[in-house]
């Protein structure tokens, strides 16, 4: 699971954390240097200017991961809204459809690995079968 990855990685989240908290505390830390390691152990690199050159990188990739968050949580906000417009009107509580449509087009685009994010996506929208 994705939250086996976070674990591993010693990234700051904590049990019962929202994502945009952890992704924040990221930021934050990022933004202050709160990071006292040295160089070498933050970059894996003593070189100063490609230590500098991944900082850089990794601030971008920051800033990436926290819009994907947003997005990740307006996404599923909005598709919880469908379902229940669905349901509330008679309808059925999923379109398989619909469902295979997004797992397709995720498959095209990004391989395998986007199929398994969709997968994700989905089940953050509706919640698991």
């Amino acid at each position: 699971m994705m939250t086996d990855v976070m674990e591993q990685s010693g990234g700051p989240t904590r049990p019962g954390q929202p994502a945009a908290q952890a992704a924040g505390a990221v930021a934050a830390t990022a933004a202050t240097g709160a990071n006292t390691e040295p160089a070498e152990q933050q970059t894996g690199t003593e070189e100063p200017s490609a230590s500098a050159r991944i900082v850089q990188i990794r601030e971008r990739i920051d800033e990436i991961d926290n819009a994907l968050i947003t997005l990740w949580q307006e996404r599923a906000a909005l598709s919880q809204e469908v379902g229940a417009t669905r349901m509330a009107s008679g309808g059925t509580r999923l379109v398989l459809s619909r469902e295979r449509e997004i797992l397709e087009r995720f498959r095209v685009a990004l391989g395998a690995d986007g199929t398994q994010l969709a997968l994700l996506l989905l089940r953050a929208g509706r919640g698991p079968l």
